[in-house]
């Protein structure tokens, strides 16, 4: 039996060169800067993957848990081990099916599993002992720091120099998201990024071209006048403020694309965070341009959509007042055809779906890794550590990748995975289901790219996703976001003080 040992941070200098992209003007004006970095490297595509910053905070290797990946051979029977997931509806069903298939291909592991949403699982996590934890936990990107502060994992890093594992497929930008001081905590598995869904029967019927999305915010803009002018659709957007999504993630996305840090420290990627920089003229200008959309009714605003996640997509098939393009997250694609599939809409179907890059400042490419990774949980069990990781490299391998992908509309989280059906198939007859990950492909290879690590994004999201849903009721933007900020601070200095 091992017995976790206590991380410790130690604190060594490094050479940072960072010139944080500049802020002020429009978010629709030209912002070109030039980005230094110290540069390292990370395997697998580097497309899209941002210059490795150097942290002036890192772990040292040996005061983290070790991953015995060869106490499997010796164990006794079946081991049996636990998986937290926060997959639900038709994704949790392909879960289930994964870990089923899993069960059946092999005697010595078997997998049980506990089901929640995001936030249900995350809870659970940490208000539990350690006795009472699984052995394997999918969280999302926006818990990545407050994992790491648990010191209840085992980091995936040594896991993989322990067991030999390539992970040149990998997708950096994926492997980065869920790097830090130095460490791979953790193992992406589902993949996401913000994409544009589009009506492209109303665009046809506004005289738009169906197969050429908007992609400025200028063309949104653009588009959603002709469109409501023309009659084809009550509204151009549809417009959301879910935490985890318009109100707070797609805040994040917006700063990416447009070139700059969400938070200080470079996102809390080279020291922690300590403040949050959304309350800047960038994110001044990008908020007054949307609640400029919303006032001239080219926008409607479908409220808080964290519930179901899809009121916004709902806005597309609505038959009274229907809005002709909505962004959502690309891992809805798949269950949006499914339902579309079912012939209940009549003014939309699932061919007349179309998808595009998530549209931002000038056009600009830029995505940040969105879903969730898998954390190998400390049990202090040799034996049950090394299923974890077993069963962890079957659901990240590039079979099940190819699978996942098209079940679900995840992105695949290596490249090889691409070359396998189903996905080479259905990419190949659906092109939709390949915008998300050309999107990661095409992400300039800048520190900005790499999305922000704070103790409590979760928190910091909400307290953003208040401040949207405010603003798109038309309160003053600058007052709404310079509160928001100071809220946000508040929350990362208290938490910083007790970690």
């Amino acid at each position: 039996m091992r017995t976790a040992r206590r991380r410790s941070l130690v604190a060594v200098s490094a050479l940072v060169l960072v010139a944080a992209c500049s802020g002020g003007g429009s978010i629709t004006d030209s912002n070109d800067t030039t980005t230094t970095v110290a540069s390292g490297g990370s395997t697998g595509d580097t497309a899209g993957t941002p210059d490795t910053l150097a942290p002036t905070t890192t772990v040292a290797l040996d005061t983290l848990p070790d991953c015995p990946t060869d106490a499997l051979a010796a164990a006794d029977g079946p081991v049996e081990i636990s998986f937290w997931h926060g997959m639900s509806s038709a994704l949790g069903d392909e879960v289930t099916r994964l870990t089923d298939a899993y069960n059946a291909s092999q005697d010595k592991v078997k997998v049980s599993l506990v089901q929640g949403s995001y936030e249900e699982t995350a809870d659970n996590y940490f208000q539990a002992s350690a006795d009472n934890r699984p052995d394997l936990v999918q969280l999302p990107e926006y818990q990545v720091q407050a994992m790491i502060d648990t010191a209840s994992t085992v980091p995936v890093g040594k896991c993989i120099g322990a067991s030999g594992l390539d992970t040149s497929p990998f997708l950096s930008a994926a492997m980065d998201a869920y790097a830090t001081a130095g460490v791979q905590w953790a193992m992406p598995f589902n993949i996401s990024n913000p994409v544009l869904f589009y009506n492209k029967r109303a665009f046809e019927a506004a005289g738009l071209d169906p197969n050429t999305p908007p992609a400025s915010l200028e063309e949104l803009q653009a588009f959603s006048k002709q469109i409501v002018d023309s009659g084809a659709s009550k509204y151009g957007l549809a417009l959301e403020s879910g935490f985890d999504s318009g109100g707070g993630w797609y805040v994040e996305q917006w700063f990416c694309k447009a070139g700059e840090f969400y938070a200080d420290n470079d996102n809390g990627r080279t020291n922690r965070a300590t403040k949050v920089l959304y309350d800047n003229a960038t994110g001044v200008d990008l908020l007054t341009f949307l609640q400029g959309m919303l006032n001239d009714g080219t926008a409607v605003d479908v409220g808080d959509n964290s519930q179901s996640g899809y009121d916004n997509l709902l806005k597309l098939a609505d038959q009274v007042e229907p809005a002709a393009m909505t962004i959502n997250t690309s891992a809805s694609l798949g269950p949006v055809l499914q339902v579309l599939g079912t012939g209940q809409f009549p003014n939309i179907d699932a061919g007349d779906v179309g998808v595009g890059p998530m549209p931002g400042p000038e056009g600009k490419p830029g995505a940040l890794i969105g879903g969730a990774a898998l954390w190998v949980v400390d049990s202090g069990d040799d034996a049950r550590t090394a299923a974890a990781w077993d069963f962890l490299t079957y659901l990240t391998g590039a079979q099940q990748q190819s699978e996942w992908a098209v079940a679900t509309g995840y992105v695949p989280n290596r490249s090889d995975a691409l070359e396998l059906e189903p996905y080479k198939g259905t990419v190949a007859a659906d092109p939709r289901f390949a915008v998300a990950y050309q999107q990661l492909l095409d992400t300039p290879a800048v520190p900005t790219s790499a999305g922000p690590v704070l103790g409590p994004l979760r928190q910091v999201r909400t307290v953003l996703a208040n401040a949207v849903a405010a603003i798109f009721d038309g309160a003053d933007v600058t007052a709404t976001l310079t509160d928001a900020a100071n809220q946000a601070n508040g929350l990362i200095a208290e938490y910083n003080a007790r970690n």
